[in-house]
């Protein structure tokens, strides 16, 4: 006799919220219960779209309900942790967007009370979904690379010089996004949580040391449009010193003209390279290994697909174990966003 399927609440309604449901419904021992969002009409149009059968315009009504087992968090990033403490209380496992929390005291406060609570809790960072950056990895651990030596990354984006995703100056979900009083940490807490861990994770280490360097371009007569001030930061640069003993760069903006959304990985080790490339049309790896390294030869390498994030959050519900993207790892790489916010004003390198 199978498992009964295990029951799905999707806390906001907005556009990633459609990409949960949609990766969620083709799991097959998932069922999505209810939809809550504080915009009742936003909601109900979510749940007919998604086929819900329940909907709420509020965490608490939704938890007096009850008849859940989890929930996937798609809330704006300030929303998460008033939202998300509550229903761990309640016994809900979680994912949740990123970052978990504008800040490090509360992320840290959600990790614990995840922790001590026993549930499931994963963090969507979706770049983990990236088979190639998951080799990649996997390649530095079994020494193929050698030693560690030079880290490079960069996130970039055009959103802010093209309309291919929408309008921003017309648009509340760009808008939102460029204003601190609305919420936003700016690029580097939008995207610079996504480049830190694909960093990171690709390089398999950690970051130790950094010195970054933040940039807010005037986008409006007096950065101001409507309701919205635009002093978020539009590009950040980073310097960067791993556990690994590593150096690297780490970079990030939303001016970068030709590119819709490109990640990009480069890792050089005393033995041999890997370069990772993630775009919206496709993902790559390539390697400088052996008897290339004498002439700087790049081949291409192919891999396996992966399971995404989705699957392993209810893989994890499913068989009673903790799965990584945690609320952990993610509060750690909120404390290094949050440094870089300290070194800019600083002007000096701090320490994790």
């Amino acid at each position: 006799m199978s498992a009964a399927p295990i029951r799905l609440l999707i806390l906001g309604t907005g556009g990633m919220a459609n990409t949960h449901a949609m990766n969620f419904s083709t799991i097959a021992d998932v069922k999505l219960v209810a939809a809550v969002d504080v915009d009742i009409a936003k909601v109900r149009a979510f749940a007919l779209r998604h086929d819900i059968p329940n909907t709420f315009t509020s965490v608490a009504d939704a938890i007096a309900w009850g008849e859940f087992d989890a929930v996937t968090n798609v809330t704006p990033d300030s929303i998460h942790y008033p939202t998300t403490l509550p229903l761990l209380a309640a016994g809900k496992h979680v994912m949740c967007e990123k970052p978990l929390a504008e800040n490090y005291a509360k992320a840290d406060e959600m990790a614990t009370a995840a922790e001590m609570s026993g549930l499931v809790n994963m963090v969507n960072l979706t770049y983990r979904n990236v088979a190639q950056v998951q080799k990649a990895r996997q390649m530095v651990v079994d020494g193929e690379i050698g030693r560690v030596r030079h880290i490079e990354a960069s996130y970039l984006q055009s959103w802010l010089v093209s309309k291919a995703w929408g309008d921003w100056e017309t648009e509340s979900q760009w808008l939102w996004r460029l204003s601190t009083k609305h919420g936003s940490n700016g690029v580097l807490g939008d995207v610079g949580i996504h480049i830190l861990d694909f960093a990171g994770y690709g390089a398999a280490t950690d970051i130790d040391h950094v010195f970054a360097r933040l940039k807010t371009f005037e986008k409006a007569p007096g950065n101001k449009i409507g309701e919205y001030d635009l002093d978020a930061n539009d590009s950040f640069t980073m310097t960067a010193e791993f556990t690994n003993g590593a150096m690297g760069v780490i970079h990030a903006s939303r001016w970068a003209t030709g590119h819709l959304n490109e990640l990009r990985l480069r890792v050089h080790g005393d033995k041999g390279a890997l370069e990772v490339i993630h775009r919206l049309d496709g993902s790559s790896l390539r390697a400088c290994l052996q008897e290339d390294v004498e002439k700087a030869v790049w081949r291409e390498i192919e891999v396996d697909p992966v399971k995404t994030n989705y699957e392993k959050f209810i893989a994890a519900i499913r068989g009673g174990y903790q799965e990584e993207p945690t609320f952990r790892h993610a509060a750690e790489l909120q404390k290094v966003l949050d440094l870089a916010l300290r070194t800019e004003i600083e002007r000096r390198e701090m320490r994790l």
